[in-house]
């Protein structure tokens, strides 16, 4: 890890916050006291529990003397104030944040508290992983921010640094955030960490970041009660985002940044607003229409110049938004707001000759497409329809559809493509290539899959775990390639047992993911495919 050799003892407390979270509040410590001699402390809030959190806290505490507990009365209904009670208690030269239900990998400490020494930086930034569990599938959180050691004299010098809006992968000097006042929001306030970081980003530290994982967040979506970040199906938590951001700008703005204030807005789009805009269309009509009345009230205090620095899916999304009244296109809207994005015909003009959404919305333009300025072909919104049907050999015809954009890609002259099949967990990727037929506003290919070459070797208890393949293609091009995800579209999204020369019974469950690419399940044997069976 980056940092660890030489670094004095007893510099940092970790500061744990829990409530009702008797599960997993021991491994969080455990991992806190883990890190080694840098730690100097470890805080621990019990937000007034009545699991038996208290208890477990209290019986670590008599094991380790660098642990200690503090035990609030009355639950404060967030996470601000246990917070803001354990820096007030610290007493270590630098703290960190960590979460009851979450963990800190071996080494963070070191690697945090070895860039904040080495570069005098009041602030020291990590990455965070997002752990799927029980998969224990990880997913990097901001990875653009953490490639590699860097230092920089303030945020205004790496306005990218507001996207990582967590307080939990970083370490913080205790000096630094008492001499400016730097605290969470009391009571409950949700999203605190937004505040927070603005807080910090608007008094200019100087910020070291390390290419180190710092941060195991865990991400149950099976939990009785949801973390505030899955927790979105109610208005309330978007009104609670929208309220916490504007907040987090009028901080830069009273700060005298209007550079931060900007580059927070535009976090806004590219991030925010794509996300929530992916899970419209499995919204109640009134959670849409309350969705709707509070974005186009809040976008439409932003201004062209920032609307125009966010990338062309959001901006778009955000003109379309607020030129419409009511909520409309919502499919077509959260496909744009997919990562990749896609962007989905008819491909309308105004009356100008230039890309409008529609029609009907001829102010929500689609610039980026055509003229100066121009996106480049290989990062347009792209579509690739992909319809997939199964065969009685186990095979699956795949056939392809790449739509044209206002002839940008007629440009480049697509060729061929090659289909990708990538396993879910990380695996071996399968790879079938196959020219491009030029239609005129598209290009189609047909190619076929060998699924028994996908389906995994049975186990030695007889089962086959299942497999998921997630569907990507490669188009190349005379001027170059690009790759994206493929739209799963068509009547071919149904399971089928499909006999197999090689594994007797193949499985196979081809479906659309949340943001409706192609993806593939596969299982193989007779009792690996019935796990799968009551699984779908």
């Amino acid at each position: 890890m980056n940092g660890s050799g030489t670094l004095p003892a007893a510099q940092v407390g970790v500061i744990v916050i829990g409530f009702n979270d008797a599960a997993h509040i021991r491994d969080a410590v455990r991992s806190a006291l883990a890190q080694g001699p840098a730690v100097a402390e470890v805080i621990a809030v019990d937000d007034a529990s009545t699991d038996g959190t208290a208890a477990i806290l209290d019986e670590l505490a008599d094991t380790d003397p660098r642990l200690r507990v503090v035990h609030r009365a009355a639950n404060s209904g967030g996470c601000g104030t246990p917070r803001n009670d354990g820096v007030r208690a610290a007493t270590a030269p630098y703290v960190m944040f960590l979460d009851s239900d979450d963990t800190l990998p071996e080494g963070a400490a070191d690697a945090l508290l070895g860039a904040a020494l080495r570069h005098r930086a009041p602030v020291a930034a990590g990455l965070c992983v997002r752990r799927e569990l029980p998969q224990r599938r990880d997913t990097a959180w901001q990875p653009a921010l953490y490639r590699r050691p860097a230092v920089y004299s303030g945020p205004e010098a790496r306005p990218a640094l507001l996207r990582d809006t967590l307080c939990v992968n970083k370490l913080y000097a205790r000096d630094f955030l008492t001499e400016h006042g730097i605290a969470f929001p009391e009571g409950r306030f949700i999203y605190e960490d937004f505040v927070f970081a603005a807080r910090v980003m608007a008094a200019a530290p100087r910020v070291a970041t390390v290419p180190d994982t710092v941060y195991i967040w865990h991400v149950r979506r099976d939990a009785a009660a949801p973390s505030i970040s899955l927790d979105r199906e109610r208005i309330a938590n978007w009104q609670a985002r929208v309220a916490a951001h504007r907040s987090s700008v009028e901080v830069f703005l009273d700060a005298g940044s209007k550079p931060l204030a900007r580059a927070a807005r535009v976090k806004f789009l590219d991030h925010d607003l794509r996300m929530y805009v992916r899970e419209l269309p499995a919204r109640s009509a009134g959670y849409r229409h309350a969705w709707w009345r509070v974005t186009r009230g809040y976008l439409a205090g932003f201004d062209e110049a920032e609307l125009s620095a966010a990338r062309p899916p959001a901006r778009w999304i955000a003109r379309v938004v607020l030129a419409a009244e009511a909520p409309r296109d919502l499919e077509r809207l959260a496909q744009l707001a997919a990562r990749p994005a896609r962007l989905l015909p008819p491909y309308a003009q105004d009356a100008a000759a230039s890309p409008v959404w529609s029609a009907d919305l001829p102010r929500a333009a689609l610039d980026g497409v055509l003229g100066p300025g121009a996106v480049p072909p290989h990062h347009l919104p792209v579509t690739v329809d992909a319809e997939l049907r199964l065969t009685a050999r186990a095979r699956a015809r795949l056939r392809l559809r790449v739509h044209d954009l206002y002839g940008r890609l007629a440009t480049i002259a697509p060729e061929a493509a090659e289909v990708e099949l990538r396993h879910r967990d990380g695996g071996p990727v399968l790879r079938r290539a196959v020219p491009l037929t030029d239609e005129g506003t598209a290009w189609t290919a047909r190619v076929v899959l060998p699924l028994s070459v996908l389906a995994g070797r049975d186990r030695r208890d007889g089962t086959a775990p299942s497999q998921t393949w997630d569907v990507r293609v490669r188009v190349q091009c005379a001027g170059g390639a690009f790759r994206t995800t493929v739209r799963a579209v068509g009547r071919g999204l149904h399971r089928a047992a499909l006999p197999s020369l090689r594994h007797g019974l193949l499985l196979a469950r081809p479906y659309a993911t949340v943001n409706g690419s192609l993806a593939l399940r596969l299982a193989s044997g007779a009792r690996g495919a019935w796990a799968v069976a009551k699984r779908s």
